[in-house]
């Protein structure tokens, strides 16, 4: 099945070693099918997605997240997803 959109992402992982606090961050993608999302830790159907949104924190980043029947997922964004939110909008309707 093809991709419809791709939506780059930012997965931090902190860990502490030696009383000192580490983050490793890494640049991953949401894609976005004909009938799922899909990211590297979790496939969502799309009937199971109800709605996205998306909350700038500031000029460089912000969070999107997907209302989903397992809850809400958040995932940190350094580039606008408008053109994710209306292709899944587009989809939806």
């Amino acid at each position: 099945m093809k991709i419809i959109v791709s939506q780059p992402y930012i997965k931090i992982i902190r860990t502490i070693c030696d009383n000192k606090q580490h983050s490793i961050e890494t640049e991953e993608f949401l894609h976005l099918y004909p009938d799922k999302i899909y990211s590297p830790t979790n496939v969502f159907q799309l009937q199971n997605v109800f709605d996205m949104s998306f909350r700038r924190i500031n000029h460089l980043q912000g969070f999107l997240y997907l209302h989903t029947n397992q809850g809400v997922f958040s995932y940190n964004v350094t580039q606008d997803p408008f053109r994710f939110i209306d292709e899944y909008k587009r989809l939806k309707s």
